[in-house]
């Protein structure tokens, strides 16, 4: 767990950070990424066929690139948290986390006792055996946890939600709470205008820096959303980028 700069430092002291998503499960997709310098690299097993072997061997090449690996759960499953954890995943984000409940379990799944309830493995993470106690420590000042708002009861329950000390920050999914609340794609209305303005609101608040991900490869709209003061920013996702960029040399053609 050799990384040279803390993302958990840096996002307790609310410096800017910009990572990516990966979605095909190709290590020289991970290495590109992590050559390219991200500062983070988020393998998301929710909009996705990888694996769990496959991202482990994504974990391991971000990891020795010199990046941090995080991991985007298909739900919050303490099993699926244990295994990715286990794999030497860096820290998760975690989908649709409505209340003060679900962080708790998210907190025991990551932990082992006396602070969580994870049971213990000598996988990866552990160096196979080699550096279990040194692990632990670790992962009590390292382990990264990112909750994602997405559903207007996580809303109406962010105060709760920010206020656990082991919440490392938050990124909010707009397409999912507006659907959850009856406006989907909606982004203007007022009410969901409202809601993402209480949710930043009580980011600040708690201290807890807050991010989006930004689908589109769109420069400007990363320049936007960091004058707003999101400091957990996911630029764009393999798929897309490489989508983006295959269409943009055939534009060239098609004007021919």
């Amino acid at each position: 767990m050799n990384i040279q700069m803390s993302l958990k430092a840096k996002l307790k002291n609310h410096e800017l950070t910009v990572g990516t998503w990966l979605s095909l499960a190709h290590p020289a997709i991970a290495e590109i990424m992590v050559k390219a310098g991200f500062d983070w690299v988020t393998i998301d097993l929710e909009h996705s066929v990888i694996t769990i072997r496959e991202a482990e061997e994504m974990i391991r090449i971000i990891e020795l690139g010199g990046s941090v690996p995080l991991v985007r759960l298909s739900a919050n499953d303490p099993v699926q948290i244990k295994r990715v954890m286990d794999a030497g995943a860096h820290g998760i984000i975690v989908p649709m986390v409505n209340s003060r409940k679900d962080v708790d379990e998210i907190v025991s799944a990551v932990h082992y006792p006396d602070k969580g309830v994870r049971g213990v493995g000598l996988a990866r993470a552990q160096g196979y055996g080699t550096r279990f106690h040194e692990y632990r420590k670790w992962l009590l000042k390292e382990a990264v946890i990112i909750v994602q708002i997405e559903h207007v009861d996580a809303v109406k329950n962010i105060k709760e939600i920010l206020s656990c000390d082991d919440v490392d920050g938050y990124i909010i999914g707009p397409y999912d709470l507006s659907s959850t609340m009856g406006l989907a794609g909606q982004f203007d209305h007022p009410d969901v205008v409202a809601a993402l303005k209480n949710i930043r609101e009580e980011g600040s608040v708690a201290k807890k820096p807050g991010g989006l991900h930004i689908v589109e490869p769109n420069q400007e709209e990363l320049k936007l959303r960091i004058g707003e003061g999101f400091r957990f920013l996911a630029y764009s996702v393999d798929e897309r980028m490489l989508d983006v960029s295959c269409r943009a040399g055939l534009k060239v053609r098609d004007q021919i």
